[in-house]
């Protein structure tokens, strides 16, 4: 039987992945356009909906309620399943080090408080909803991540440059293995509740163990330097986007780990692209010298 997934945001992190995983279990894909197409229209006789629009910060207090319904009333006109990859910001700085499907969503600060409310609409709706909870993103690509945009540009130079507290856990993700994981459970969609959160443990990382891995990866010593926030708070009146940054500094300052006992439940036989497989593949511009000079323009900071 034929099964078809529309992809939002399909040229994006999530949204890109997940388009390859989908149609290698042999899904038809189909990828929306926002700046020519109709939602509603083109989720007519779709099985799933992929939500993978990502807002830049400053853009989330007023796109993401909209969006939201949006893809709401499409995917109750079409009858979809809307899975969604999630994130940690829900917890809160006052969250336990350790996340899985009963910690509570606490946030006070204003993106935990829209990811909070989006959420809640999807649930509070009755749409059929998965949301893959995930950490921070390690890409194939540069993607304008924290890790491409901030942390690796001065590989070249020997140095790994770390936004917080390098001795403390923090949680990762490998975006092929959650694009993958995404379209795994929508296979088993109709055997999960109507609203289904499912953290995705990825990997658990300190700074320093981080900065090891990339180490015995490349070959070379690669020395971790910490990051200075003094360029944001400098900025923070004149680009909108440095405040959010900020807000969301304590995450690297606070540890934390994503439990994966629910996922593991649902989908015993998955298997976890193994660090040391996928570093080679998010660092292949730097293993290659020609390359090394070329990639990561336009970091956050020196």
């Amino acid at each position: 039987m034929s099964k078809t997934v529309l992809i939002l945001g399909a040229t994006g992190r999530f949204g890109r992945h997940s388009a390859t995983a989908f149609a290698a279990r042999g899904w038809d894909v189909r990828k929306f356009d926002r700046a020519s197409g109709n939602l509603r229209d083109a989720a007519t006789g779709v099985d799933v909906i992929v939500n993978a629009w990502n807002p830049a910060y400053p853009d989330w207090a007023k796109q993401v309620p909209k969006l939201t319904a949006q893809v709401i009333d499409a995917a109750k006109s079409s009858g979809a399943t809307v899975i969604i990859p999630g994130n940690v910001y829900n917890y809160g700085a006052d969250a336990p080090a350790v996340y899985d499907v009963d910690t509570p969503h606490r946030a006070t600060n204003p993106l935990g408080r829209i990811r909070i409310e989006m959420e809640a609409a999807y649930r509070a709706s009755g749409v059929p909803t998965i949301i893959i909870r995930a950490g921070d993103f390690i890409d194939t690509q540069a993607s304008g991540n924290w890790f491409d945009m901030t942390m690796i540009p001065k590989l070249a130079k020997g140095r790994f440059i770390y936004p917080g507290n390098p001795d403390i856990a923090h949680a990762w993700a490998w975006l092929p293995d959650l694009a993958n994981a995404a379209a795994e459970l929508a296979e088993i969609r109709a055997d999960l509740p109507a609203f289904t959160d499912v953290p995705f443990a990825g990997f658990t990382l300190t700074g320093n163990e981080l900065t090891q891995a990339i180490s015995a990866c490349l070959g070379r010593e690669i020395r971790l330097k910490k990051m200075s926030w003094l360029p944001l708070l400098i900025a923070r009146p004149f680009w909108p986007l440095a405040k959010h940054l900020l807000e969301m500094r304590y995450q690297w300052d606070k540890p934390h780990q994503i439990d994966g006992a629910n996922f593991a439940a649902l989908l015993p036989d998955f298997k976890m692209t193994p660090l040391a497989d996928a570093l080679p593949l998010a660092l292949g511009d730097y293993i290659d010298p020609d390359k090394m000079m070329t990639r990561g323009k336009g970091a956050v900071h020196a």
